[in-house]
């Protein structure tokens, strides 16, 4: 019988709004059956914090499946296949946040070694927990949604240093190697390709380059790359280009000649083809 074919993943881009040092999913809107409708995994170019108030399912993270109830905490970095599935007709309560840990600690002076020390201590596995496995990691989660729901008085100072601790908390836990531990990827085969766009999306590069950084030839590289996105590898790197433009649009009032060219389009006109191509909803 013939093995299942795998669904293509879906790529989700998050964006830490304006001023703030992380996204918070918060609220009524995520009582919900939890994978309802949806066969397929996905991943996403921040760390994910995730939060269980209540309900019951699935968590699946790469090739392995946990069970969620009550009082559960999923860290998982980017570049991870993933889904949470409610058990039928169930409705959960998850609550997230999302950091970009480079952005955290070059807000705190890190120097260039220190922040790649880090991420790699926090970006090296993802793992699922009870609260009580770590106090610290669940009273910071809780303390930084407090914050972000209230926005009282020097909220965003109080938040970024709750996110500076918590990423030591996890980097801390991570090196104890307890609770339920996943590796770095091992089907997405693509992330080492990822990582690569996401660093140099504003230089030239070849899509033979991405191919070297997954140690494939460039014709395996594109086939797998179409198979695993749903997408080309062309049509992902203009797809990061464009969501950088956004951010720039959203952020700054350069010329778009300018956002153009520091997001790596070689003509305005290049830029403005893709712009119009990619729906900006298509990349929130």
């Amino acid at each position: 019988m013939p093995k299942k074919k795998k669904k293509p993943a879906e790529f989700r881009f998050y964006e830490i709004p304006q001023e703030e040092s992380v996204l918070t999913l918060m609220g009524s809107k995520w009582i919900q059956v939890y994978g309802e409708n949806i066969d397929n995994m996905h991943f996403h170019n921040l760390l994910e914090i995730g939060y269980c108030h209540y309900g019951d399912g699935d968590l699946v993270i790469e090739d392995d499946m946990y069970r969620f109830d009550a009082g559960m905490i999923s860290c998982i970095p980017a570049n991870y296949l993933h889904v949470t599935k409610s058990d039928a007709d169930v409705r959960a309560f998850w609550e997230y946040i999302y950091i970009s840990p480079e952005d955290i600690l070059r807000q705190w002076g890190k120097s260039t070694q220190e922040t790649r020390q880090i991420m790699d201590a926090v970006g090296k596995k993802s793992f699922f927990i009870k609260i009580e496995e770590c106090p610290a990691i669940a009273a910071l989660i809780r303390a930084i949604f407090d914050e972000m729901q209230h926005k009282s008085a020097h909220y965003r100072e109080c938040v970024r240093g709750m996110a500076y601790a918590l990423l030591f908390e996890i980097a801390r836990f991570n090196d104890r190697g307890e609770g339920h531990s996943i590796g770095k990827s091992i089907s997405l085969q693509l992330g080492s390709a990822i990582e690569y766009v996401d660093k140099n999306y504003p230089n030239n590069f070849k899509i033979a380059d991405l191919a070297n950084e997954c140690h494939m030839s460039e014709t395996h590289f594109r086939r797998i790359f179409q198979e695993k996105m749903n997408m080309t590898p062309v049509e992902y790197v203009n797809f990061v280009r464009v969501r950088k433009a956004c951010e720039l649009i959203d952020k700054t009032d350069i010329s778009m000649e300018d956002v153009a060219e520091k997001v790596g389009f070689v003509t305005p006109s290049t830029f403005n083809r893709n712009f119009r191509r990619i729906d900006r909803k298509s990349v929130v």
